[in-house]
């Protein structure tokens, strides 16, 4: 069995049409499962920050946009 070792992370709230808000606080054994599931969960992915973090290591492995408070 492997362990879930990446998680979904946005700035702000995620609510995605594709899937429930459920999905956002579920933990991912595989990573590329997690990225898929953070682009397809938010309306527009090149204007909503989301990252998909590998937990251990606390490295940022995808982010849709730089992640800057002020724009």
């Amino acid at each position: 069995m492997t362990s879930a070792e990446y998680r979904i992370e946005s700035l702000g709230p995620l609510v995605g049409s594709l899937l429930p808000s459920d999905h956002f606080k579920q933990l991912y054994a595989d990573r590329s499962l997690a990225v898929a599931v953070a682009v397809k969960s938010v309306a527009d992915p090149t204007r909503q920050q989301v990252q998909v973090v590998h937990i251990p290591s606390g490295e940022i492995v995808f982010q849709t946009t730089p992640w800057q408070q002020n724009r």
